[in-house]
């Protein structure tokens, strides 16, 4: 289907890829895995035509669509949602925005002496229309954006008016509707919410295109892909199986590696020593010399590149009092919607608190009014004696300074503490090498949010209140922070859409309802997330029946 053979790519002295080849066959479902930089997103600009190898040959059948979802969805404004939803779907998605037009055309009193011609193209279109499925297209539309979790008022309003999170979700649900021979997805899951992700999985394992995609969150890729791809050092390898069984097969050939290098080298010493003992024996110079070239046409073993993670180890927090957070009888409303009519909650010393809930139903309400960014309508919200709370949501991000390097904000932080120090806490958060010395605006979303939670796990807080901690993160620095956090000897209440994150954290679990849920009152759940996904059936509330 599409065929990468022996392809070369480098930027300035950077290789990218070293005589790479790689097949993408009908059917296959392929998760795109290596460090930050290998050249996962150089792959996908070359699949679709964006960029062109230095050697070697992509090759792409002329007739096969491919569809492609990237992070960045460009302009998007100046019609209702569904419209852009439906814009990916060719010829019927043409087809309906020119249905539109004409029926804006049709009720312009400046058009009236052109009407007849406008009606008869009208029927022209709606029976071409019609003949394609088009009405049924607006009913898949509303199907994939509701399974995105945009709302009907949304759906039906203008694109423009969205955020940026929810435009990647129309551009997500525009690629898939078209329903691409092949689909090319680069983290598709990081603006979507756990119900949101679920959804995705469903549709994407029922999905007959061939898909080729990058993801952090490991339970998804597991649950979909057959077979891993994974870039490293400009080299293609392909496992078949999901990403667990990647890693259990990647530490196999790494150890076996490892072996065959050890025995390769003992027997170059050994080669290595007979030829300087006898170099200048004339009686063994023909053996010498034999020795010699059979050594310099032996393939040299090297040894697997070790992957460098740092481990992070908590300093202890001060112990806090046993109660860390009482609720009580909290109300809060925007306009006519009610969040939270007289909730009540205790989050005691040691608990870690998972908070889940569809969207609109007060997960990150819930964490402000704990932090103190937000005030309840009425209610009270009491902290208890000797906290020190560490709060972490995407705006923490803004209290970075953009002028400093990542290192010189540490130092800035932690005047006190040494610079080996520093770099081993820039490191267990995957800053290593030149990287400290980058500057803070040139860092990408995920590099700003690994700065921020380094800066306050460092002396770390003992209750910590955290929305969406993992959003941005890379597999490895996100088991990092939760093996990291497993040791936390504090408190803590989180929204998570990761289920890692969940299960390896989560010792209680507070399910919220409200008009963005589905109208229950809040479920305090007193066991594990393990035990409540057990005990409920479901991973997320906006996912059972």
């Amino acid at each position: 289907m599409i065929a990468l053979a022996n392809i070369n790519k480098q930027y300035g002295r950077q290789l990218i890829f070293v005589d790479a080849s790689f097949q993408l066959n009908p059917g296959d479902k392929v998760g795109l895995v290596g460090p930050n930089g290998a050249g996962k997103t150089t792959l996908f600009r070359m699949i679709v035509g964006e960029e062109q190898p230095d050697e070697g040959e992509v090759s792409v059948p002329r007739k096969l669509t491919v569809g492609y979802f990237r992070q960045d969805v460009g302009e998007m404004r100046g019609r209702p949602v569904i419209d852009e939803a439906i814009a990916g779907s060719g010829r019927v998605g043409d087809l309906h925005h020119e249905l539109s037009s004409l029926q804006a055309a049709m009720d312009d009193p400046a058009q009236m002496d052109d009407l007849d011609r406008i009606l008869a193209r009208f029927g022209e279109v709606q029976e071409e229309y019609e003949h394609l499925g088009g009405y049924t297209l607006e009913a898949q539309a509303r199907e994939v954006l509701h399974g995105l979790g945009l709302a009907d008022d949304q759906i039906d309003g203008d694109v423009g008016a969205l955020s940026g999170g929810w435009k990647m979700r129309v551009a997500l649900a525009r690629v898939l509707l078209g329903k691409p021979d092949v689909l090319l997805m680069d983290e598709p899951t990081n603006h979507l919410d756990i119900e949101s992700i679920i959804w995705l999985e469903q549709f994407l394992r029922t999905l007959p295109s061939a898909l080729l995609m990058t993801s952090h969150d490991r339970e998804f890729m597991n649950r979909i892909v057959t077979k891993i791809a994974e870039i490293d050092s400009g080299e293609i390898t392909v496992y078949s199986g999901n990403y667990d069984f990647y890693e259990r097969e990647r530490a196999i050939r790494e150890t076996n590696q490892q072996a065959a290098y050890a025995r390769q080298q003992a027997m170059l010493a050994k080669e290595q020593r007979f030829i300087e003992r006898f170099k200048t024996h004339a009686a063994k110079a023909a053996q010498v010399q034999s020795r010699i070239k059979a050594l310099d046409k032996i393939e040299k073993i090297e040894l697997p590149k070790k992957r460098q993670i740092v481990k992070f180890e908590f300093r202890t927090p001060p112990r806090s009092g046993d109660q860390v957070a009482v609720i009580e009888n909290l109300h809060k409303r925007f306009g006519p919607r009610i969040i939270y009519d007289g909730l009540s909650l205790t989050i005691r010393r040691g608990e870690r608190w998972a908070v889940m809930g569809r969207n609109g139903a007060g997960k990150t309400t819930l964490l402000k009014m704990l932090a103190g960014v937000l005030t309840p309508d009425t209610g009270d919200v009491r902290l208890g004696a000797s906290l020190r709370m560490g709060y972490f949501a995407q705006q923490s991000l803004d209290v970075l300074d953009a002028d400093l390097t990542i290192i010189e904000q540490l130092q800035q932080d932690f005047p006190q503490d040494g610079l080996g120090a520093l770099r081993t806490l820039a490191g267990a958060f995957q800053f290593s090498g030149d990287d400290i010395d980058k500057r803070i605006r040139a860092l990408s979303g995920g590099e700003k949010s690994r700065l921020a939670m380094a800066r306050m796990l460092y002396n770390p807080p003992n209750f910590l209140v955290l929305d969406e901690p993992t959003n941005h993160l890379d597999l490895a620095t996100k088991e990092m922070l939760v093996d990291a956090l497993k040791d936390f000897d504090g408190t803590m209440i989180f929204v998570s859409h990761d289920r890692m994150f969940l299960r390896g954290l989560g010792s209680r679990v507070l399910e919220l309802g409200g008009d963005g849920g589905d109208s229950r009152d809040p479920l305090v759940y007193p066991g594990s997330y393990v035990e409540y996904v057990e005990k409920t059936g479901h991973e997320a509330p906006g996912t059972h029946s």
